[in-house]
This record gives C-alpha cells, structure tokens and sequence, in this order.
C-alpha cells in the first residue's frame, strides 16, 4: 500500500493507520474518513504527496 507524505514531514502509513485519531491498521488511503488531518500539524488530505 502507498504511503503519503505531509508537507510537516508526517508519513501516513496504511499498514499503521493513526489509531490515535480513530484510523485502525489496514486503513488505505482513499479510505480515510473525509475530516481526517495530518496528526502533528493539522493539514487537510489535499496537501498530501505520495511518498516515493
């Protein structure tokens, strides 16, 4: 599964998830609930970048 980078430099990884903030592991990208943020600075999805 890809992962996706945040500007703030957070990586969103599917295998991870961000439990924290109600995201379970196994979690894909595109299946992010729509108000989900980047956990550390705030930034929207839209921002994101896939990582390489």
């Amino acid at each position: 599964m890809d992962k996706w980078e945040c500007p703030c430099g957070y990586v969103y990884d599917p295998e991870l998830g961000d439990p924290d903030n109600g995201v379970a592991p196994g979690t894909k990208w595109e299946d992010l609930p729509d108000d989900w943020v980047c956990p550390l600075c705030g930034a929207e999805q839209d921002y994101f970048e896939k990582a390489d």
